[in-house]
C-alpha cells in the first residue's frame, strides 16, 4: 500500500474514533438526564451538584435522589468538540458552572412552569446567596436566553451588556460574539408577534 493510501486509511480511522467518542459522550449525557428524573424539587431546597451536563443544565442530588435542572434564563454554546471558534466557549461554560457550584450547597428557586418538554426542572440556582446564572452571564460564559420571558430578564440583559462592553469571556472573541449576536437576533424574532 502506498503512502497516500495509508494516510487516507489513517485519517478514516481517526475520524471514526472521534465520531465514536463523541457519540458515547452524547449518550452518557442523555442517560444522565433521563436517570435524573427522580427527585422532586421545591423552592428553597438545598441540593448538591452531581454533574454538569452542559453550560445551562446540571444534575443535582436531594435526599439520595437526583434531578436534572435546566437553569432558567441562560443558554450556553454547545460543549461538544469545537466546530468553530465559538465551540470552545461551550466547554468553558461547563467548566465555569463546575467551578461556581463545586461542592457547595445549591439553593433552588423553582419557576412557575416546573418542567420543560424534556422533563428537566426549570429553576434559578443560588450559591452563597449569589445567582449562578447572573454570574455566568457576567463572566461572559453564557448568553441570556430571551425566548421564554422570566422575572430576572432585565437584570440579566443589563449584566450581559456589561460583559459585552468589558469583552469578557465569549465577548472577547469576534467569531463567538458574531455567533452570539446571530442567536440573540434569532431569539428576538422567535418572541416577536
Amino acid at each position: 500500500m502506498d503512502r497516500s493510501a495509508k494516510l487516507f486509511w489513517l485519517l478514516i480511522a481517526g475520524l471514526l474514533s472521534a465520531s465514536t467518542a463523541f457519540g458515547v459522550g452524547a449518550e452518557r449525557g442523555r442517560r444522565a438526564v433521563q436517570q435524573a428524573a427522580g427527585a422532586s424539587l421545591s423552592t428553597g431546597d438545598l441540593v448538591k451538584l452531581v454533574t454538569v451536563v452542559d453550560g445551562d443544565t446540571v444534575v443535582v442530588a436531594k435526599g439520595g435522589e437526583t434531578a436534572t435542572v435546566r437553569v432558567i434564563g441562560i443558554k450556553a454554546f454547545p460543549a461538544e468538540a469545537a466546530r468553530d471558534a465559538a465551540g470552545g466557549f461551550g466547554h468553558a461554560a461547563v467548566e465555569a458552572m463546575r467551578r461556581i457550584l463545586g461542592d457547595k450547597p445549591i439553593r433552588i428557586l423553582m419557576q412557575a412552569t416546573k418542567k420543560d418538554a424534556s422533563g428537566r426542572h426549570l429553576a434559578t440556582l443560588f450559591v452563597d446567596g449569589e445567582d449562578v446564572a447572573a454570574r455566568l452571564i457576567s463572566e461572559g460564559a453564557v448568553l441570556v436566553y430571551t425566548v421564554y420571558p422570566f422575572a430576572g430578564m432585565p437584570g440579566y440583559l443589563a449584566e450581559q451588556e456589561r460583559a459585552r462592553a468589558a469583552r469578557r469571556g465569549l465577548w472577547s472573541n469576534p467569531a463567538a460574539s458574531a455567533r452570539a449576536d446571530l442567536l440573540i437576533q434569532e431569539w428576538r424574532t422567535a418572541v416577536s408577534p
